[in-house]
């Protein structure tokens, strides 16, 4: 098949993995087309919880015409023996006679085997196909194999001046309602939403996905040093449902939280209050590949300062609010332009009359 073919084939694989993220942590949201001259005859993505993989629903969808067929796949199939058999196996199998990917996988455990098996069995392979476009949409994942973390996007919502609040704390609403609307999109595109715990407190928020006809939520996630949270509010009286996890500093009374079905996690503390790199890589090893973090000011500049920010979302209303408003982001360490955090934007684009902007971290050369 023609290189555009093969492209415009997985561009249609990469879109269909994406209706998966958010819901299949700890496994990548992946997503598999069986073609067959020129036909899709199965297609699938990652379930959620990660299983069955999308390989798996494509081949099951496809039946016996997978046999003679070619995959494509938006990440290089599994090699190793987990809950199922490999998807390299069950490829060879169905008598697939060829498989296109967009990436490799960097876990240690498939890295290169998924397509090395394949290629013995007499497959032939094409990588790298779409691979700028892979690599952005398994970047939870891949960020969370290679630094041990989830991806974390920053989400802003802010008035033309930077400001977050009035002076008394009145916030709602800053954004108009496309905005609202684009935001619990942006919550149901990750796996966990996380807040500090100043904003738990003056907030009483939700933290989940609404008004979308989304079934799935977020898993919610405060970090509060000392857990001094209202037990009257929001987040304690639905502690369980959908998931609420706290982090924390040792010796804070977590028992009454675990008692209301919340999960805790001991972080320990820095100079500045929760070691938010102990914090992150706790979170990686409980599985989450994607965070969106919706401050406060003191969280946002922990996170940045610890160069754990890998994009800012930053939604801006037509509203001046003042000096004596909340900043959006506290006191950052580095007091001279060089030393302060950069960013380029990728994205813009008007939602009603506010603006969304894109953000990521500028990289050394």
């Amino acid at each position: 098949m023609s290189a555009p073919a093969d492209e415009r084939w997985m561009r249609a694989a990469l879109t269909l993995g994406a209706r998966g993220l958010g819901q299949s942590w700890p496994n990548p949201s992946v997503g598999a087309l069986i073609v067959r001259d020129g036909r899709l005859v199965g297609r699938g993505v990652t379930q959620p919880g990660g299983r069955p993989h999308a390989e798996r629903m494509a081949l099951d969808m496809a039946g016996p015409a997978a046999r003679g067929a070619t995959a494509y796949v938006t990440l290089e199939p599994c090699a190793h023996q987990g809950q199922t058999a490999p998807c390299s196996t069950a490829l060879i199998t169905a008598g697939i006679t060829r498989v296109v990917t967009a990436a490799s996988d960097p876990d240690p455990r498939v890295s290169g085997r998924g397509h090395a098996a394949l290629r013995a069995a007499g497959i032939t392979v094409t990588e790298h196909v779409c691979a700028a476009e892979g690599e952005e949409a398994h970047q939870g994942f891949f960020t969370r194999i290679r630094q041990g973390r989830p991806w974390l996007t920053l989400k802003l919502a802010t008035s033309l001046d930077g400001r977050i609040a009035t002076a008394s704390g009145e916030s709602r609403w800053i954004t108009g309602p496309d905005a609202r609307r684009d935001v619990h999109l942006l919550r149901a595109r990750h796996d966990a939403v996380l807040v500090g715990g100043g904003t738990a407190r003056a907030d009483d928020p939700d933290l989940t996905v609404r008004d979308l006809g989304i079934g799935h939520q977020p898993v919610r996630i405060v970090a509060a040093r000392r857990l001094d949270l209202p037990e009257t509010g929001r987040l304690a009286q639905t502690a369980g449902d959908p998931p609420l996890w706290l982090c924390h500093a040792p010796g804070a009374p977590a028992s009454a939280w675990q008692e209301r079905g919340a999960r805790t996690f001991d972080i320990p503390l820095d100079g500045q209050g929760l070691d938010v790199r102990a914090m992150m890589a706790a979170l990686g090893g409980a599985g989450l590949t994607r965070v969106l973090c919706e401050g406060g000011g003191r969280l946002a500049a922990s996170l940045l300062d610890a160069g754990l920010v890998d994009e800012v979302v930053l939604y801006t209303a037509g509203l001046a609010i003042g000096g004596d408003g909340r900043a959006a982001i506290a006191g950052l360490a580095g007091h001279e332009l060089s030393h302060l955090p950069r960013f380029e934007r990728i994205d813009c684009r008007p939602l009603g009359q506010d603006i969304r902007q894109r953000w990521r971290p500028l990289r050394p050369a």
